[in-house]
């Protein structure tokens, strides 16, 4: 199930999205009053836009401007909204998406389409543990996207490994839809009950929410210690509310899918300008197709290197490595440019960490510090003087690292209202 667009040649994919620009900005030209503002303040001629390469005349839109004009970028009347959602305000106050009919049907076939990318047909089942509840755009789409391809789906939810266990079991899913930490947790409850992992008839993981892969595309230490365990595929997706699109792995495991005929994807640096091919910059959106909510030049946020040429699977489209780290979460420490990430690889070496979190604060002289908070049964001199010596070799610098109860970490990473884990508190100003 690969759409046309995606086998075609990258000089048909981007006459096709040129084409797509031209409907976009109409349409918010006509139905947007936050773009309309735009227009008319910047003075901008949107006859003028005809080619993606025109795309930098129209200013970026930031998480701020969706915060503070949130009503100002509905494009329909309210009597035609099926569907209200939030983000998860990872970095700031949610922000409220409104989806039409239109929109869901956008969002089932965005998700066909990614499963279809990692693999899964209408003969899988797909076993969800995410939620479908508390206004999350993932746990549905997941299902509307499970339906539109035929594939049967078991609506479980987040947490709760005895039930998860009761559900494999029983319905056989061939595919789980997962945090992949959690699988963790299964594997560790399987090995105390006498599950036999290798006769579940489960043969992948679609992973949401955590890094899986290194910038080579070569697994992480958590994929690994998943691997070493429960020899299932396992499959990176990347996603998020304002871009109601995701870029999906494939069965060759070499970058996040781009979707030409979802969304327009721009790699900046930090003018603004496109990066060279092959470097580092944040992912700026411009959504085709949104019927309630679109959004021109949205910044995500999201760091991300981006790779050209055709893929083994058919694909041409250009591809999505993992998430270097978020820009307003980049860590300036002791001369060195962190980011998360890249902690969280190294922690997750250490089977004696039970949890973790990590809290970005400023000092007196306002430069960057960083205090990495463990909960471990083993919790002793040794083990720090361990992880210190390891990080230190691996990030070249060595932040605090302190030990507190489970309890005290669950209570950060789990805030009131969390849809998921929060492994980074930044309190930065």
């Amino acid at each position: 199930m690969i759409p046309e667009i995606e086998k075609k040649a990258s000089y048909e994919i981007k006459a096709f999205q040129e084409q797509k620009l031209k409907e976009i900005l109409q349409y918010v030209s006509q139905h947007s009053a936050y773009y309309q503002q735009v227009f008319k303040e910047k003075n901008i001629a949107i006859d003028a836009i005809t080619a993606l390469e025109d795309l930098s005349k129209i200013p970026v839109t930031t998480k701020d401007d969706l915060q503070k004009n949130n009503d100002a970028f509905l494009c329909v009347p309210k009597k035609k909204i099926i569907d209200y959602v939030t983000t998860s305000g990872t970095l700031g106050d949610p922000v409220t998406f409104a989806l039409t009919d239109t929109d869901l049907e956008r969002l089932a076939y965005n998700e066909a389409i990614s499963f279809a990318c990692a693999g899964v047909g209408e003969d899988d089942i797909l076993q969800l543990m995410t939620t479908m509840d508390r206004r999350f755009m993932a746990g549905l789409a997941y299902f509307l996207g499970a339906r539109k391809l035929g594939a049967g789906i078991v609506r479980v939810g987040s947490g709760v490994p005895e039930l998860q266990w009761d559900s494999i079991q029983k319905f056989r899913p061939s595919y789980l839809i997962c945090v992949p930490s959690f699988l963790l947790k299964l594997i560790e409850f399987a090995q105390q009950h006498n599950i036999d992992l290798s006769t579940t008839g489960v043969k992948g993981a679609i992973c949401i929410g955590e890094p899986i892969r290194n910038e080579d595309f070569s697994l992480n230490v958590l994929a690994k210690k998943i691997k070493a365990s429960w020899d299932i595929e396992l499959f990176s997706t990347y996603a998020s509310t304002e871009m109601s699109t995701a870029f999906n792995e494939c069965e060759q495991h070499v970058g996040g899918h781009h979707h030409p005929e979802l969304i327009i994807a721009e790699v900046l640096d930090e003018n603004e300008e496109p990066v060279a091919e092959g470097g580092i910059g944040e992912l700026v959106i411009t959504t085709l197709g949104v019927e309630a909510m679109p959004l021109l030049r949205f910044k995500t946020g999201d760091m991300v290197q981006a790779y050209f040429g055709n893929c083994d699977c058919g694909r041409n489209t250009m591809r999505l490595g993992p998430v270097v780290g978020r820009k307003k979460q980049m860590i300036k420490y002791k001369g060195t440019t962190l980011y998360p990430p890249a902690i969280f690889n190294v922690l997750n070496q250490f089977s004696a960490i039970d949890a973790f979190v990590i809290e970005i604060y400023h000092n007196s002289l306002g430069t960057d510090e960083i205090c990495i908070k463990i909960a471990s049964e083993s919790a002793s001199e040794t083990l720090l003087n361990e992880l210190k010596n390891h990080v230190r070799a691996k990030l070249r610098v060595t932040p605090k690292i302190e030990f507190h109860s489970l309890a005290e970490i669950d209570k950060i990473r789990f805030p009131a209202m969390s849809r998921k884990p929060i492994p980074i508190v930044d309190l930065r100003k």
